[in-house]
């Protein structure tokens, strides 16, 4: 038994200060597989299928990290479950702890829109809903940025390795995010240029596929007047005899 109460004890010290780091490297992985999954450059659909699968199983881990760091927080008395429900509810830290709490509320709203895409995000369905779908999926973006913060500055001072932990988390979807928006405005070039592909596979094989629907232009026909097309009407006929 005392060994026991020693391990569960150990283990709780390790998620009080664990709980939240985790939670916060799976979702950062959520949102790099989530932007790598929407690439038409380089990757291919199958890979694109691999992406969003790992992409989906980071976020439910990322959740899943996310719910044993509020049941911890709430059980060593650091907050209190009104701060978990309500943001800036906090006595002691209504900004950052605020943040956290926001943050909570977007990324289980990006995993449910996430979830039901199929059934009410469909573009050939709706329009409308498929732009609603979007704005609150990406919300997932300031959700980060806020648990970025909360981690940060919510806790004890973060060591060195965290920090520049945190800084290559944030570089990393920088430049996922850049490629993503690099990628749209070619897309949207695309169809300035009369070029609609839905889901396309990576952009060199488009390219190709692009050139190989080329409709063929007819050949003008030859002028030589030796030619049957250039004699007179009739002539093939003896009507000119």
């Amino acid at each position: 038994m005392t060994w026991s109460a020693g391990a569960f004890s150990k283990m709780f010290v390790f998620l009080d200060f664990g709980a939240g780091v985790l939670a916060l490297v799976c979702l950062t992985s959520a949102v790099l597989w989530g932007l790598a999954a929407t690439d038409q450059m380089i990757l291919n659909s199958k890979q694109r299928l691999l992406a969003q699968a790992i992409h989906r199983a980071a976020a439910v881990a990322g959740l899943l990290f996310l719910a044993v760091h509020i049941w911890v927080k709430v059980a060593e008395s650091h907050t209190n479950a009104a701060s978990i429900a309500i943001p800036f509810a906090d006595a002691n830290q209504p900004v950052l702890i605020g943040l956290g709490t926001i943050a909570g509320y977007l990324f289980v709203i990006a995993a449910v829109t996430g979830a039901a895409r199929s059934s009410f995000a469909s573009r050939g369905n709706s329009r409308w809903r498929y732009r609603w779908w979007r704005a609150l999926h990406v919300g997932a973006y300031p959700a980060w940025c806020a648990a970025l913060i909360h981690g940060l500055k919510a806790g004890r001072a973060a060591k060195i390795w965290a920090t520049y932990g945190y800084i290559a988390a944030l570089a990393g979807v920088a430049i996922a995010l850049w490629l993503r928006l690099v990628q749209r405005r070619r897309q949207d070039v695309d169809r300035a240029d009369g070029i609609e592909v839905r889901n396309p596979p990576a952009r060199s094989m488009q390219e190709g596929r692009t050139r190989r629907s080329d409709p063929a232009v007819p050949r003008p026909r030859s002028g030589e007047p030796g030619r049957r097309d250039s004699q007179p009407l009739g002539a093939s006929r003896g009507w000119d005899r």
